[in-house]
């Protein structure tokens, strides 16, 4: 005969049991990466015009760039195929928070994004300079920070940020595109234009009637560019990007990515200034 205290002791065991079991079905159902097992197909954001990391050929639709070659590599650890969800830097923020997308790629890992979003650990860390009209050379932002030089940036940009606190002295403009930045500067209305390694050597290219891209010293800025993911309860999905990234940035896979969505652009090794670090 079973006494009330042992049925009562077994009837906890039981309710901690599927306590249990609810909780576990719970965090594999809020599982990223468990999803992507299932269904074999990796979702990112990517995003048109924004090489190296991506470019769409209108023609075939096909796409290329750096982050698309890490895509590729991650999802075939999971034997799994990449669906593209065309976006933008704002927007694939959004969309991970509304489950479209399991993967964002070069994101700055702001503390308001950090509210609303997880980020791995560094994938690159993007130093920033300037492209400046033929014949504007700078060293230092102190070359930048006077009142008779012309400093433009793209509105709501780490170009921004970095413009204004750094050179505050300087003739500031501000405009909504990196496209009228370039124009800016061809036409003589700016002096330079703030921007990225990555975007400054590209426009160059892409750009004969600009000067040259030189980075900035004193200080010299470097932001962590990421990859975001979606918050969730169970880190089974963050946890093995932040391992693939470690392995592949000490293997230097990451660098060659890189050089082969500069190369998109015509961008050789040869043409990275000595003193960026890439």
């Amino acid at each position: 005969m079973i006494s009330r205290r042992v049925f009562a002791a077994s009837g906890a065991a039981v309710a901690t049991a599927a306590a249990m079991v609810s909780s576990a079905q719970a965090q594999g159902a809020d599982s990223t990466m468990e999803r992507i097992k299932s269904s074999k197909t990796l979702r990112i954001a990517a995003l048109p015009g924004e090489a190296p990391y991506f470019n769409k050929d209108i023609a075939t639709g096909a796409w290329t760039g750096m982050c698309i070659d890490m895509a590729k590599d991650i999802a075939a650890n999971f034997d799994a195929n990449v669906d593209y969800v065309e976006s933008t830097y704002g927007n694939s923020v959004l969309d991970l928070q509304a489950g479209k997308i399991d993967l964002a790629f070069a994101l700055n890992p702001t503390p308001k994004r950090a509210m609303v979003i997880d980020f791995t650990h560094a994938f690159y860390m993007h130093g920033f300079g300037m492209v400046g009209r033929k014949g504007f050379t700078a060293a230092n932002w102190a070359d930048l920070d006077k009142p008779e030089v012309k400093v433009c940036f793209d509105i709501g940009s780490a170009h921004e940020i970095s413009a204004r606190r750094f050179a505050p002295k300087a003739q500031l403009i501000a405009l909504k595109t990196r496209d009228e930045c370039v124009l800016a500067v061809q036409s003589g209305r700016a002096d330079c234009v703030v921007m990225a390694v990555n975007l400054g050597l590209t426009a160059v290219k892409k750009n004969p009637s600009l000067g040259q891209f030189q980075m900035l010293h004193q200080p010299r800025i470097q932001l962590p560019t990421c990859m975001g993911v979606r918050k969730e309860t169970n880190k089974d999905w963050v946890s093995f990007l932040n391992a693939w990234v470690d392995y592949n940035r000490g293997i230097q896979q990451i660098r060659e990515w890189l050089y082969g969505g500069l190369a998109i652009n015509g961008v050789k090794p040869d043409d990275v200034p000595a003193d960026v670090e890439l």
